[in-house]
Formats: structure tokens, sequence, C-alpha cells
């Protein structure tokens, strides 16, 4: 049996200009429909005594007819000679736009209908703006009603040139302009005798001109990983890398990294539940994966081939995003971004422009994007993602972000942005030129204290003693009279690097607070001694900037999870905790930390 192809429409355009009954036509002049429907809503017309209208073969909700509009995206299919079609009527009234972004998500390509007599409307303009955030290249413009102007190719034509103009603004370029009757059929399915002046194609044999995407398995691998979970039962030691595949294929022994961590391995095995042993997995699966090696990573990274086009790394990224929100988008403010598994606290640092639908012109000048303003805008993430750009492969550049737990946004990736300045090094800059500072020096403090300011730090995996090594050194310093400080972090304000910190964007503020507090504590003298679990290279470089100008050692208890950080000592989970003290404290002498220097 041959696959037959299919693409997804999404139909789009200002309240009853009509873009509804485009697809009730459509539904029925395919012979696409139910058996008896067609019969059965112009009965119920007939018994309420109501005009019949195409458009109420899609209004399925009751309190929809009752209003006259559609509030949520339908969903109804066709076929044609060539393929399937899934269309997806998106809503018209500018309340309901957050329902249209969520049902264009994956629209190849969309219909934009005009009313010839009303003319251009704010929301076809906010419409076109839309289509074109959502990176939609596809669009033919159907301007209906035509048998209401007479069918006249002067107004046709003065539509045309004026929404062309206007979007070539917005580097929207449309496929086709297509008069059209909705209600009467005409260029639907059939050319239509009354606009004889019109030689292009009918709605029909446009949706059949656009092309498929390719398919999604046939692209470069993307696997972001959801969860990693650990077997003990029964001897296995297992431990399976979860997801879905969005895009391309995989098989045992390819060789892959995930990013941002760099980390690399290759695949062992391909899990799946309740199904035969498989060598190979693909596009639209969700499997799991064991690696050559236990290596340490967390939900959110992105597994890929090592052959293939590798995703952009960064923590900043040009985006068009369309907001929702009920307080406007501010630049400064911490929203959370969802792009695949990834959960991260992001901030707008740069406006480029706003663009009010209303309008042609944007706006350079506008400080902060209003509720159904589209914005170009700079982002910047607490810790570098792995995406796509939305042209090289969609569901890796598309995201929305969160405001108060209610989704108040979407948007698309266009291009990484250079990194190299960030949040966190403006913060310390400015931190550092207002730092009120002691009238005790870092000279004077040293030559009575007798060693210099140090942040420890020692991490590792959960549970295995990594407070119980800081306490016993903290004891050995202060035996050889030195000034340590040890303080848990599970003693500071909400939690700060507890031992289960189930929210990434709580963790991403554990860190911060830590870096802080490492400041004020080396700025006084002191070796500041803490435990933190399961760092990344990320965490430490944080940390590091908001330690400075002081230093940070860090201790790794068990096998090093680093990929690039150099660690300061790794610690044997097989020997004592005196030997391991012993060895920590032989590192700093070798730092110079304190001032009778010895090995």
């Amino acid at each position: 049996m041959v696959q037959r192809d299919h693409i997804q429409i999404v139909i789009v355009g200002h309240v009853d200009h009509g873009k509804s009954t485009v697809i009730g036509r459509l539904l029925a002049d395919t012979h696409s429909l139910p058996n008896g429907k067609l019969e059965q809503v112009k009965a119920m017309c007939e018994r309420n005594a109501r005009p019949f209208e195409y458009a109420f073969l899609l209004d399925a909700l009751k309190d929809e007819q009752a209003q006259g509009i559609t509030i949520d995206t339908a969903r109804c299919f066709f076929k044609t000679k060539k393929r399937d079609y899934i269309v997806l009527d998106a809503p018209g009234h500018i309340e309901f736009l957050k329902n249209m972004v969520t049902g264009a998500a994956r629209a190849e390509a969309a219909l934009l209908v005009i009313d010839a007599h009303e003319g251009i409307q704010e929301n076809s303009r906010r419409h076109g703006y839309l289509v074109s955030m959502l990176g939609i290249n596809q669009v033919t413009v159907l301007v209906n009603k035509m048998d209401l102007v007479n069918h006249s190719e002067s107004v046709f034509e003065t539509i045309r040139k004026e929404y062309t103009e206007f979007l070539t603004h917005i580097h929207v370029k449309p496929v086709s302009f297509i008069p059209i009757s909705a209600m009467q059929g005409e260029n639907l399915t059939k050319r239509s005798s009354s606009m004889a002046w019109y030689k292009g194609k009918h709605v029909l044999e446009q949706l059949d001109a656009f092309e498929k995407k390719g398919a999604v398995d046939t692209l470069p691998f993307r696997f972001p990983v959801q969860d990693i979970y650990k077997f003990t039962a029964q001897n296995d030691e297992r431990r399976i890398v979860a997801g879905t595949i969005e895009t391309g294929s995989i098989q045992v022994g390819d060789a892959v990294c995930f990013l941002p961590s760099g980390k690399e391995v290759t695949i062992s095995t391909i899990e799946a539940f309740n199904m035969p042993k498989k060598s190979t997995a693909r596009a639209g699966e969700a499997v799991g994966f064991t690696l050559s090696e236990q290596i340490y990573i967390r939900p959110g990274e992105v597994m890929v081939r090592k052959t293939e086009p590798q995703p952009l790394t960064s923590s900043r990224f040009k985006a068009n995003v369309f907001w929702m929100g009920k307080a406007p988008l501010i630049p400064g403010k911490k929203y959370k971004l969802k792009l695949a598994t990834a959960r991260v606290s992001v901030t707008l640092i740069q406006l480029i422009s706003v663009l009010d639908a209303s309008e042609l012109e944007a706006s350079h000048v506008k400080k902060q994007v209003d509720r159904h303003d589209v914005a170009e805008c700079i982002f910047e993430t607490a810790k570098p993602i792995a995406f796509d750009s939305v042209s090289t492969i969609e569901s890796m550049g598309r995201f929305v972000m969160v405001d108060h737990y209610e989704i108040a946004g979407g948007g698309i990736i266009s291009e990484a942005v250079s990194d190299q300045t960030s949040l966190v090094k403006e913060h310390v800059r400015a931190r550092e030129l207002a730092w009120d500072k002691s009238s005790i020096s870092t000279e004077e403090r040293i030559d009575r204290y007798k060693h210099r300011a140090k942040f420890v730090l020692i991490t590792g995996k959960r549970g295995i003693g990594k407070r119980r090594l800081a306490k016993a050194l903290e004891r050995e310093l202060f035996r050889e009279n030195y000034y340590a400080y040890y303080l848990g972090v599970s003693s500071l304000a909400q939690g700060i690097g507890s031992e289960a910190p189930d929210d990434t964007f709580e963790r991403e503020n554990q860190i911060q607070r830590l870096g802080e507090l490492a400041r004020i504590m080396t700025e006084s003298g002191l070796i500041f001694i803490t435990t933190i679990s399961e760092m990344d290279d990320d965490d430490i470089q944080k940390l590091k900037l908001l330690n400075e100008p002081f230093e940070i050692m860090v201790f790794n208890v068990g096998p090093n999870d680093f990929n690039t950080f150099e660690v300061d000592g790794i610690i044997d989970t097989t020997k004592s905790d005196d030997r391991n003290v012993a060895l920590m404290v032989k590192r700093l002498r070798e730092k110079e930390i304190f001032l009778d220097f010895q090995i």
C-alpha cells in the first residue's frame, strides 16, 4: 500500500471575512463530509429559520453558533487526487489569537482570507505578522466575497497591490492571490465564469501546488533528553536516557554528543517499552538509549549525531515573539522559556523592533512589548541551550514563554547571537564598581589570618558524603589555626542548593545567590567551604564570575563529570575521609593559600 502524502494548512483572516465558509465549501465540494452531514445542517437551519451557511459545518459548539464566531482552532480533513489535507481553521477575533498560535504551530502553508467588500482590516495585518512569525513561507491570499463587489477586477487588484506591499514589508512573499466567492463556490474547486479576467489557479489547484516539507526522519538527528532512568533491581545497572526523537534517525554504535555540555559517547542499545530489541530508531519514536559510558547529563540537553550538522549552542539568540500576556514583555525581567525539553529562565535584553499590527511601520523606540504585539528581540537564557533556527529544523526553533505560570508568548528563533558578553558579566562589573569596601585591606587580612581567601566547593553526585568531607576539611583547617567557615547551602533561604531541587529555575537562583554569598565571604578573608550536587561546566563558570576578584577551588567527589573544566582534585570515595582531607589541604598548599607555604 502506497503511503499518501499529507500537508497541514492553516487558514486565517479577520472575523466575518469568510474563512470558515471557505473550508466548509471545500469539504462539501470535495465530498469529504460524513454521509448526511450537509443535509443535517441545512435541515437544522430550516427548523430555526436561519439561512444556511457553509461555516456551520465547522462550528460544532453550540455557543459558537449562537455567537456567530469561531472561538477555537478546528481541525478538518479532506482529500484531493494528489494528497490528504489537514486544515486548521484559526480564530479571527483578537482575543483568540492565543489559540491560533497553538493550532498553527506545525502548518506548512497558509491561506489568508480578506473580504473584498470590507477590504484590509487590522486583523488582516495582524495575521500577516503572525504567519511571518510562525515561519510559514507558503502563503496564498484569498480575496473573498467577490460577488459583493460585482466580481470587480479593479477591487481585487487594489487589495492585491496594497497587501503585497504590506507582506513585503514584513518579509513575506505571497505565492498567489486568488479572487473567490466561498458562498457561491467560485474559484474554489472550479473556475468562475464571472471572473474570466483571472487566469491563475483556483484554490484546490493552489493547494496541490504547495510544496511538502521534507520528511522529519531525513533531517539531522535531534533527540531532546526528557529524563534519565536508573535501574537497580536484579543487578540491573542500566542508565537509560529517555525522550522522543524529533528528527532524523539513529542506530546502535553511532557516535553521538550531547549539547550544550559537549559530552561524547556512542549508542550501546536502543530501549523501548514492551517492544522487541531494536537496533535503529527514527523521528517520532519515544525511546531510550544506553550509552558506552556512564556520563552525567541533565534533562533538556539535546543528543545529536557527531557526523551530522550540529545545532546552535548559545545563551543569546534573536527571535520573533508574539506576546499574549496580560502584563507586557519588558527588558530585564526573568521569564521561563520552554524549548523542546529545555526549561530555563530567559530575559529580554534588546528590543530591535515592535510591530503594532494596526500600523505598517515598526516601532524602534518602544520600550516594551504589549499584548498582541509582534516583536523582533534578542533574548538571553540563564545558561546556554541547544537549538536550531526555525528555517533549519522547525521543532527545534520554536519556543513558548511563561509568565506567572501562564503561557504569555510564543516565538521562533532566527539565529544565534554572540554571548561573549552576558547579564552575569554586566552584573559583576556593576557590582564591583558599586562595592563599598571595608576599611581593612585584603593584604591586612592575609597578614593577620596567615592565609589567602578562597572559595572551596565540593561537588559530585548526591549521597556520597560531600557534606561530611566539607565539615572535616573545616575542622582540620580550624585545628591548624586558619579562618575557615563551612556553611551548608541548605541553611540558606528558600532551600538554596538543597540536595534535591525540583525546579530548574530555582536551581539557577540557587547558584546566583551562592555566588553572591561566596563573594562576601572571600572579601572578608575567609576560606569559605560549601557543597552542591551535580554541577556542570556552566554552573562553575557562573560561580567563578560571581566570586570575582577572588578565586574558586573545586573538588569532585567520585568520577569527574565535567567536560572542559579542570577540577583541583578528584576525591576517591574508596579512601578514608582523613586521606581525602589531607589531599584537599595539600592542594590548598600547592595553590599558595597559606603563608607558611610548603608541600
